[in-house]
């Protein structure tokens, strides 16, 4: 499994790190640092999660 993070999109909330520090990195103003994040085994819950956390939208599961 793999996220993806459409960077324009991307407000700085940081809900997606609240959800998951492990898996998404942010700069210091809370955007994400990366467009696309391979998900490690056992962690696809918690990218849903972030995924529904967004409130832009800006996190897509592929």
């Amino acid at each position: 499994m793999e996220v993806h993070i459409d960077l324009e999109k991307c407000a700085g909330h940081a809900r997606c790190y609240a959800v998951s520090e492990e898996l998404f990195d942010l700069d210091d103003s809370g955007y994400a640092l990366h467009a696309d994040i391979a998900i490690p085994p056992g962690q696809e819950d918690k990218a849903r999660e972030a995924v529904a956390s967004c409130p832009e939208r800006a996190i897509h599961i592929r």
